[in-house]
């Protein structure tokens, strides 16, 4: 099944995604099926999910605000800011530009790579037409150098799970990356796995979000579970 075709059913309730809450933030664990924000599907994105829970929740009049801070892959889950306030958004706006948020993720793939642990340095050329961005070499006009750290965490019979740090942050660049070494993330079609997820997810998932408070300036630490299935829960068991 395509990501695309991922078509939330009934009434969402978010509030048992909610990892982090206060006056001034809100972190959330988003779905596979979840959209961040709006797009032509026409299916209710997370952002206006969580502003009916603040709405509810605190009983507030009138429109609620909130920012998008930053944007996961439709098929991808785990660890998603927002801003309640809007001196809370520029900020982490700020702090997301200057590289102050740090970012973990955790993926599937069923080659091993060839080392341990590793950074991976490539270029990317993003082709907006196909929603895809393509590994190029240096020298490409309007290309970007896109740089992550690995390492092997896990392994079961068929799978090996990798920890991924974001030295920077480009489109489908851990998808990208890692296709390139010949470890496509499990369900990815789009980079090269074999065959989709049934459910039109892939197996990439924010697992920790690190960053200082954008106003209380206290360090905020937190960890997102991934999706309930057997290849993601043999992982958290085992890892």
């Amino acid at each position: 099944m395509n990501a695309n075709n991922i078509k939330p059913t009934g009434i969402i309730r978010v509030d048992s995604q909610v990892l982090f809450e206060d006056n001034h933030i809100i972190v959330v664990n988003k779905l596979p099926s979840q959209i961040v924000q709006g797009d032509k599907t026409g299916d209710a994105p997370l952002s206006d999910l969580l502003k009916s829970y603040i709405k509810e929740k605190y009983s507030k009049p009138g429109e609620v605000f909130l920012g998008v801070v930053h944007r996961l892959d439709r098929p991808v889950s785990g660890a998603t800011i927002f801003a309640r306030t809007s001196k809370a958004l520029s900020r982490l706006n700020e702090m997301l530009k200057n590289r102050e948020i740090n970012k973990r993720y955790w993926a599937v793939v069923k080659n091993q790579p060839p080392d341990d642990q590793g950074t991976l340095v490539h270029y990317l050329l993003r082709d907006e037409s196909k929603n895809k961005s393509f590994i190029v070499p240096e020298n490409k006009r309007n290309s970007q150098r896109a740089e992550l750290k690995y390492r092997i965490v896990g392994k079961s019979d068929s799978f090996y799970l990798l920890e991924i740090d974001l030295m920077t942050g480009r489109h489908h660049q851990i998808r990208a990356q890692l296709s390139a070494i010949g470890c496509p993330i499990k369900g990815d079609l789009k980079y090269g796995f074999a065959r989709s997820n049934p459910d039109g997810s892939i197996h990439l998932h924010a697992r920790k979000i690190i960053f200082v408070h954008p106003v209380k300036k206290e360090l905020i630490s937190v960890i997102a579970d991934p999706p309930n299935d057997p290849v993601w829960n043999f992982f958290l068991t085992n890892s």
